[in-house]
């Protein structure tokens, strides 16, 4: 675009009151529960998923359906291999030797990667050796969600998409890995089960891909860079996943300081895929204010919808004390490392932090442009709103009151369109893979 912004170059629930954790890049996770943690985390990795539910729609009406799928293979690409590292390094499974890693790797890292929500996106892996392996999808949420468009959008996404952005974030762990399908849809027959099947190999021989221009710059965001809190390893619970593969993954197994960098790495799989969505939008638009309107439109649908499935999963309550814990639990404000912001007094305020360097989300919101905040609180209860006002001294402070109920934003509206709104995760139990 002409004149847009330079995206390259800016780098428990109930009425308690919102705790302030202190320490080295604390996080607001740390306030909730293990227990909590355990059920925060996977609503997280979906939450994470519909943002394309939330953010593509405007894509298709904007540029036309071939272009949305551009802008979501750039988006994927630029982002997966970023915190697929991230979250090997984080829980203690990166390859002893960068770039060496084997497909328990891989398979480990789709666990953990708001592309593939447990259950939603519901991964069932065999292991033949370290260099090949095979997955299935027994059922898949994005698919529920796309199949009722049509063909073409079935292949868009089965094909277009999932063909470099499953590579994008398999060369993460190794560069010789590729990822091809046995079968995908459009299923034929109509109801056939698993709904696609694909094999990963390991191969010296398999030539390197080209990464995407935009990972480059991706890479050197404040969200890729970000330090975080290492985990305690003294506490109960796992604080890594060095183990066995497992075939699900057991959250309540980890302990709590493993919980909660969980948290906020998947959070920042979020800032860093929304930065990446920035920048391909960025390349289609012709002003500034073409990409601003997008940005903010797929943020106010993923900040109602997600801040409802958060209300649900932590039982807040229904007032404005709850819907201000969902603001200050939701990923709009975390994690805390990179989200500056405080609570006093019935009120969060908002300061200027590493996110604003990266134009991240929150950016995009203050006194001027309070709708996604008013999406949180209205998807809390239909009667609550957010009011947001200047802070002394800079930033900006939003509260919470209650009024009349409003209608459902026309954005949350969209990305309820995704079965992911409403899917309900499932009890499982968790079984190490070994070789077959």
């Amino acid at each position: 675009m002409s004149d847009a912004p330079d995206v390259s170059a800016v780098n428990s629930a109930g009425t308690q009151p919102i705790r302030q954790v202190r320490g080295k890049n604390p996080s607001r996770y740390a306030e909730l529960t293990r227990g909590e943690l355990a059920t925060l985390v996977p609503e997280l990795l979906l939450m994470g998923q519909l943002i394309d539910r939330s953010g593509m729609a405007w894509c298709i009406a904007a540029f036309g359906r071939e272009e949305m799928l551009q802008v979501a293979i750039e988006e994927w690409a630029a982002a997966s291999p970023i915190y697929t590292r991230r979250m090997q390094r984080a829980l203690g499974y990166a390859p002893a030797v960068p770039g060496q890693g084997d497909v328990v790797t891989i398979f480990k890292g789709l666990q953990l990667d708001i592309g593939a929500p447990p259950q939603f996106m519901d991964f069932r892996y065999t292991v033949h050796d370290p260099w090949h392996g095979e997955f299935r999808l027994d059922h898949c949420g994005a698919l529920m969600d796309v199949e009722p468009m049509g063909a073409d959008y079935v292949r868009g996404m089965c094909h277009d998409i999932e063909d470099p952005t499953f590579d994008a974030t398999a060369i993460a762990t190794n560069p010789h890995a590729q990822v091809r399908p046995i079968h995908r849809p459009p299923r034929v027959p109509a109801d056939r089960s698993p709904h696609c099947a694909w094999t990963v190999t390991i191969d010296p021989a398999f030539p390197e891909p080209t990464p995407v221009p935009a990972l480059a710059v991706n890479e050197r965001s404040r969200a890729a860079l970000l330090e975080l809190a290492p985990i305690e390893a003294s506490e109960e619970g796992l604080a890594d996943y060095a183990g066995p593969l497992l075939s699900d993954v057991d959250f309540a197994a980890f302990s709590h300081s493993a919980l909660v960098r969980i948290a906020d790495e998947v959070c920042l799989q979020m800032h860093l895929l929304d930065r990446a969505f920035a920048l391909a939008v960025a390349e289609r638009v012709e002003t500034e204010a073409e990409l601003t309107k997008l940005r903010r439109k797929q943020l106010v649908g993923i900040a109602g919808i997600g801040a409802e499935r958060l209300a649900r999963a932590l039982d807040l309550p229904r007032d404005p004390a709850g819907a201000l814990r969902a603001i200050w639990l939701h990923p709009l404000l975390n994690p805390a490392a990179y989200v500056t912001a405080s609570s006093l007094r019935g009120e969060i305020t908002v300061a200027p932090g590493p996110a604003d360097e990266d134009a991240a989300w929150i950016s995009l919101c203050g006194p001027e442009w309070p709708d996604a905040l008013r999406a949180i609180a209205g998807a809390v209860a239909p009667h609550l709103d957010a009011v947001t006002t200047a802070a002394p001294g800079g930033g900006w402070k939003v509260a919470v009151v209650e009024g009349e109920e409003r209608p459902e934003p026309e954005e949350v509206a969209v990305t309820r369109f995704s079965t992911g709104a409403s899917f309900v995760f499932q009890p499982r139990r968790s079984i190490p893979i070994t070789p077959v």
